[in-house]
């Protein structure tokens, strides 16, 4: 019965231990010099290295200026996803640089890329 008992606590305790985590290839993307009114895009490369389904939930940026295409079910441990975000250079000028905080379920739940861009003003 002590034996059942510690077995059971094993699987208890070894099932509790799974934890997604998070890893991209390049968190930080520099865009080429581009033309104001240009819609640019970048595919971020994100892996789950931990042991159970990475859930990408949310994100959070500093302008409607940025989105991101979440994935639409939970990443299997080892499987990568491309997460596609995009800048609307509209109204923008020079230097830019955005974080994304993306909201996950890994170890460290709020993860963070970043882009740069020099966005070159439109002529009056």
């Amino acid at each position: 019965m002590n034996n059942l008992l510690f077995v059971f606590f094993l699987s208890l305790t070894s099932g509790l231990s799974a934890q997604a985590d998070f890893s991209v290839d390049k968190p930080t993307h520099k865009f080429p010099k581009t033309n104001e009114g240009v819609v640019l895009e970048h595919y971020y490369k994100i892996t789950n290295t931990g042991n159970a389904p990475l859930i990408i939930s949310d994100y959070r940026v500093q302008c409607t200026c940025t989105k991101a295409v979440l994935p639409k079910k939970p990443i299997a441990p080892g499987e990568t996803f491309l997460l596609k975000v995009t800048f609307d250079t509209n109204g923008k000028y020079y230097f830019q640089d955005r974080t994304i905080e993306l909201q996950t379920n890994a170890k460290k739940p709020i993860q963070k890329i970043r882009f740069k861009a020099n966005v070159v003003p439109k002529e009056d």
